[in-house]
Parts: structure tokens; sequence; C-alpha cells
């Protein structure tokens, strides 16, 4: 047995996952009743990535900035410009796609008991809130901006103190990074119960009615994760950026698809991060800001469903309300953290510019939770997966910058 599970460790991470997939689908095709317990494995395995999530970035941060030294630059600046970038042209991706292939839906029932956000103003006003967030709660909650926030002035302050103390620090992160690294290693099982529960629970048969919808959703989400993100990543570093796209796929978007959780998949990216050779004092920062404001999927989402429903209403669309509608969808999707339900709930808000009224708009919030099992682990899947591919652009593209530097002086 002991020899089993030795040999069963020495697989790939990425390879035990397909396992996983692969038993799960079987499992809930063959005997989703006698199989049920399975699905206790997917919400432990989310449960465990959510909990120690929140206490891994709040170390990581503290020592970084702790611990960094004057003068020593990092790539944040460029990074954020790359998340803004990415977030952009996606809500144009999703705008121009529903242009060429118009959808429209069949508006049954609402999504009661939901309370969308009345404007951007409240989007941002929920924003600032959390950074002012109590340390526990934003702790307890999961509140990522909040978390940052504390991270971040408690990092600075303790920039002056003794090196034992930063040394403390060090070793508090390194040992929470040990016990995510465990959690990982249980994806597989995890995995395998989130297959079963998205299968049993929701089946095919639902999701065939919007296949349209879904083929719009999943086909801007892939050309994003395919076409705009390699093009933006080749801009900047000059390289042929599909290994590195390919391999944040595999080893975050993989996981983010089934978790479908950014938070959760947090301390999947920051392994990632390390993995490459990426620099700890931008990752731990940049990872769970993505984790917050990076959210090209999202942008998709609320873009392709807000003009499905102006287009089951007849309601014209001139260019200057298309362009309007692509930078409301990029500046509403980086706020969807901080409201609940995420970028589903912010449709309502979208669909505004149009007049669509709030009863019919949150009809479509509703057709979002039917498909939301394809939507959302695709959103998630391109959320998290780009926050790994935009820092480590920002990194490459530095070391271009500095090389050529070099090279011009010699």
């Amino acid at each position: 047995m002991k020899d089993l599970f030795v040999k069963w460790n020495q697989v790939s991470l990425v390879k035990r996952i397909v396992i996983g997939i692969i038993v799960g689908l079987i499992l809930a095709v063959t005997v989703p009743k006698a199989a049920s317990w399975v699905t206790i494995f997917g919400s432990l395995f989310v449960g465990a990535l959510k909990a120690v999530a929140p206490v891994l970035v709040l170390f990581l941060v503290i020592h970084a900035l702790a611990a960094h030294k004057s003068g020593k630059k990092t790539n944040m600046k460029s990074i954020l410009v790359l998340y803004a970038i990415g977030t952009l042209l996606a809500g144009a991706v999703a705008v121009v796609a529903s242009f060429m292939f118009p959808v429209t839906l069949t508006l049954t029932a609402g999504a009661d008991g939901l309370s969308p956000p009345e404007g951007i103003v409240e989007v941002l006003e929920t924003l600032l809130f959390n950074l002012v967030a109590n340390p526990i709660d934003a702790l307890i909650n999961a509140n990522y901006l909040g978390i940052l926030m504390w991270a971040v002035v408690l990092g600075l302050a303790l920039k002056n103190t003794s090196q034992n103390t930063k040394d403390m620090l060090g070793s508090f992160s390194s040992a929470i990074t040990k016990v995510v690294q465990w959690v990982i290693q249980l994806a597989p099982l995890g995995i395998m119960g989130l297959v079963f529960d998205a299968i049993v629970t929701s089946g095919f048969s639902a999701l065939a009615v919007y296949g349209r919808l879904i083929a719009i959703l999943v086909g801007c989400m892939l050309f994003i994760a395919l076409v705009v993100n390699p093009l933006i990543v080749f801009i900047y570093t000059r390289k042929n950026p599909y290994p590195l796209v390919l391999r944040v796929l595999r080893e975050s978007g993989l996981t983010a698809f089934f978790t479908r959780s950014s938070a959760a998949n947090i301390p999947v990216n920051m392994r990632l991060c390390e993995k490459l050779g990426l620099d700890e004092d931008t990752y731990a920062v940049s990872i769970p800001l993505g984790a917050t404001i990076n959210m090209a999927g999202a942008a998709v989402t609320i873009a392709v469903l807000t003009l499905a429903t102006v287009y089951t209403l007849g309601i014209e669309v001139d260019f200057m309300t298309a362009l309007l509608l692509c930078v409301v969808a990029a500046v509403s999707a980086a706020g969807a953290s901080g409201v609940a339900g995420g970028s589903l709930l912010l449709i309502p808000l979208a669909c505004s510019l149009f007049g669509v009224p709030n009863d019919i708009a949150m009809q479509v919030v509703g057709v979002g939770f039917i498909i939301g099992v394809i939507q959302d682990s695709c959103e998630t899947a391109l959320n998290s997966s780009s926050d790994v591919l935009f820092t480590a652009t920002a990194e490459h593209a530095r070391e271009r910058k500095e090389g050529k530097i070099v090279s011009m002086k010699s």
C-alpha cells in the first residue's frame, strides 16, 4: 500500500487530476446514487483552499514588503496595466462576437432574493469600503481587498524592524506555503468530487437549451485565452507566448475550472509562480490582487448576456453605446468580487445602459445561474490563469528591457 502511494505521488499532478476527472465522470454516469458520498471530497478540497488562502496572502504580502530592500524594483505598475488591457479587450471581444452572432433568450423566471447594485457608484463604493474593513472580518469573509490593504500597511510598518522579526515572518510564510502544498496534493480527489457533483446536479440536458449562448460565451473566452492574451504577451516579451500560455492554462486554469473560485485558486497560482521562478516580492501582491480585479471572463459574461437581453427585446444598439458597454463591462468586472453573486449580478447594471427594466434583467441573471456550471467554470479559469500569465509577462518584459540596456552599453 505504501509503495502504491509513493508511485501515485510520483505521477505529475496534472495527470493525477485528469484521472480524477475521468473517475468522477464515470461514477456520475454509472452509479450516481451509490457514489453520492464522493461529493464530500470536492467540498472539503474547495473548503481547505478557501480556508488557507486568506492567511497565505496576509503573511506572504507582509513578509514580502517587510523584507523588501529599498531600491529593488517590482513590476506592479506593468502588471496593473496588463490587467486593465486584458479586461478591456475581453469586453471588446464579447461585444464584437455578440454583433457577429446575435443570441436571443427565452425569459421565463427571475433570480429571486437577489439585489443587484443600482449603479457603478455603488460598485466602487463597495470596493472602497472593502479596503477599510476590519482585518479579522476581512480574513473570515475572504475579503482580499481588505486583506491586501492590511497586509500592505503592516508590511510597511514592519519594514524597519529587526532581522529576527523579518525571519519569523518568513518562517510563518514558509510554513503556510507548506500547508498549501499538502492541500494541493489532494486536488485529484477534490476535483473528482466536484466533477461528480456538477454532472449529477445539473446534468447535460439543462445546458442543451442554452447551447448557442454557451457557445458564444465559451468561444469568446477561448479566443481571449488562446489569441488575445498570447498577442499581449508577444507584444511585451517578443517571444513565442504559447509555451507560457499553455502551461498556465494547464496548471492554473484546469484547477480553477473545477473549483470555480479565484480565491480558492490563489494558492495554486502562488505555487505556479514559484515554479516559474518569478519574483516573490511581486507575485505575493499581484496574484491576490488579480483574483480581485483581473476579471476578463467576467467582462465577457456581462457584455454577452447584456447584448443577448437587448437583442431579445429588439432594441437597436449604436456604435457609441456598444463602445461604452465595453468600458462598463470592464469596470464592472473589476468590481465583481466586491458584490455578492459575482459577475451575474452586475448584468442589470450594464442592462441599464439600454433602458432595460430591472425585472427583465434579473430574469437574465436567472438564465446565468442555469448555465453557471459551464459559464462560471470557464470564466474562473480565464480570470485566474491570466493572473499568473500577466505577472510572468511583466517580469519577462523587464528582463528583456534590462538585457537590451546591457547590450547597448557593452
